[in-house]
């Protein structure tokens, strides 16, 4: 049996073999999980297929470490097997799964990643938020711009965020409105999006939002300055 000190002193001697050999379902279920966070560390491409397998492990941690290290080490053909794991019975493994894939980056999941928008934990759709905005594809933003209807303010900030990388100008109308949302950290993500995008058709706006602030947050002031300074940039 591989002790914990062990798989350490595997991981200082890159005995990727060894390591690998310690996901072995006779091993430890602790050690196993330890070792299938250790391969994405070490960024250990020939573990992709030992990892895979394991995302249908019984125990929940072995699962969710083995998704987070699969994003790590940005193989496509963890795409697919990540996507089922989207619909894991433990909300940890599917916040991780959405994080891997949007680490990954293949358009594959999009539409998987849009379709858990409606999962039931709010840990999971922030973190589906933020993939879809690391993913980058249009076809989100009306899916996210619904999300703006939300009451947790954290998620709105995430999502204001989302729209600003993936810059689709239907998004726009949206982001505006989020100058005037009741959470100062969703509007400062908003203005910041909105710089991102550059459409020069917020500048108005963003110096509307500004003379209301009237030194009501600084870091919003900031954020809208430091908007239009960008926008006015591109023109």
């Amino acid at each position: 049996m591989v002790s914990s000190s062990d798989l350490e002193k595997m991981r200082v001697e890159k005995d990727i073999e060894g390591i690998i050999k310690a996901l072995d379902p006779k091993e430890d279920k602790h050690i196993r999980e330890q070792a299938a966070y250790i391969l994405g560390d070490l960024k250990v491409k020939e573990a992709v297929e030992p990892l895979i397998l394991i995302l249908k492990d019984d125990y929940w941690p072995i699962r969710k470490a083995a998704a987070l290290s699969l994003g790590a080490l940005g193989d496509k053909q963890a795409v697919e097997p990540l996507i089922a794991v989207l619909k894991d019975d433990y909300w940890h493994v599917r916040e991780t799964a959405a994080l891997a894939l949007g680490a990954l980056g293949d358009k594959r999941a999009v539409e998987p990643i849009i379709e858990a928008l409606k999962d039931g934990s709010l840990n999971v759709k922030c973190e589906v938020v933020d993939a879809l905005g690391a993913l980058g594809d249009r076809r989100a933003s009306k899916p996210l711009m619904e999300i703006l209807e939300e009451e947790d303010y954290i998620l709105r900030a995430c999502t204001v965020t989302s729209l600003g990388k993936i810059g689709d100008n239907l998004a726009v109308r949206s982001l505006l409105n989020s100058l005037e949302d009741e959470s100062y950290l969703v509007r400062v993500n908003a203005a910041h999006a909105l710089g991102t995008m550059g459409d020069e058709s917020a500048l108005p706006h963003l110096q509307e939002a500004l003379a209301k602030s009237q030194g009501e947050s600084q870091e919003f002031e900031r954020a809208i300055r430091d908007a239009m300074a960008r926008i006015s940039a591109r023109q």
